[in-house]
């Protein structure tokens, strides 16, 4: 079950559709100060901003779905992550964030905000999703034959959704600590901490770790790439609830530089969090399939 080389021009035209509207023509509605971190909460992002940016991610969804036609709901999606990913790398850190919130007080709000800012973020890139769906409506493209030879399991669907989203925020939250590493040091009070990693470590960290997650709850629970991508957005609220109570959050403003964090998932900006997330639960998703088809055909 190889990709053609069709196959792969129909995902380098939608991903590139994201990249050109999303990526570089949206840019300057949101590019924060030349180093700084984009974030919401650092009020860049006005609500007139916010109506242009998910027009364009309806637009690239819609676009993204013609370019890679009949294959455009499977690939189409691929639109606005891909352009959320150029902001994602050419923006600053979470390190940069903490620097500009040094008291105890502005550190409770920042962190107040960013347990809810995900979501703000999984809203654009389920914006595209809208326009794929708003494009099939218009041309709807043929039903592609199910790669595993069967039908979705239709028991406990709900079950299996809500184990799909638990457990990809907890297999994301154990796969980020492992992969997103940089300097780690002893600390008194909670045994260690991880400095910022670099912007290429985070790119690998949440794309393996929701790779992974997108992989398990399609090969066990035969879910959509949907909800390790919805978990995406819970990841940072619930790193912010474990990792950030009252008592820690003091014991870091006074004895821990603003580049270090009690836990790697705190170093991620909410808009990389879900940006990559999407983007690895769904190669995850993808891997199992072709893994699904592997071991019908090629063992059998």
């Amino acid at each position: 079950m190889e990709l053609s080389w069709l196959m792969k021009l129909r995902i380098a035209a939608a991903a590139a559709t994201g990249v050109v509207l999303i990526g570089f023509l949206a840019w300057p509605l949101v590019a924060p100060e030349p180093f700084a971190a984009l974030s919401v909460l650092a009020g860049s992002i006005t609500a007139s901003d916010t109506i242009i940016l998910v027009t364009l991610a309806l637009l690239a969804g819609f676009i993204g779905y013609f370019l890679s036609w009949p294959y455009g709901r499977e690939i189409g999606i691929l639109a606005v992550p891909s352009g959320l990913a150029i902001w994602s790398v050419r923006c600053g850190s979470m390190a940069d964030l903490i620097r500009l919130n040094q008291t105890l007080p502005q550190r409770q709000a920042l962190f107040a905000g960013l347990k809810w800012e995900p979501i703000f973020w999984l809203a654009i890139v389920a914006a595209g999703f809208a326009g794929v769906l708003i494009a099939h409506k218009i041309n709807p493209s043929p039903e592609p034959n199910n790669p595993q030879g069967q039908s979705e399991p239709k028991s406990n669907t709900y079950l299996n959704v809500i184990f799909a989203l638990v457990g990809s925020v907890l297999i994301a939250q154990f796969c980020i600590r492992i992969f997103a590493q940089d300097v780690r040091i002893f600390d008194s009070r909670l045994g260690s901490v991880v400095a910022q990693p670099a912007i290429g470590q985070i790119v690998f960290a949440v794309l393996v770790s929701f790779g992974i997650a997108g992989f398990i709850v399609k090969k066990f629970l035969g879910v959509s790439y949907i909800w390790p991508a919805i978990a995406s957005s819970l990841v940072t609220g619930f790193a912010v609830i474990a990792y950030v109570k009252q008592d820690i959050l003091e014991h870091l403003v006074e004895h821990q530089p603003a580049a270090f964090f009690s836990s790697a998932a705190i170093s991620i900006l909410p808009v990389q969090m879900v940006t990559f997330g999407t983007l690895g639960s769904i190669a995850g998703y993808w891997l199992a399939v072709r893994y699904n088809y592997w071991r019908k055909h090629e063992l059998s």
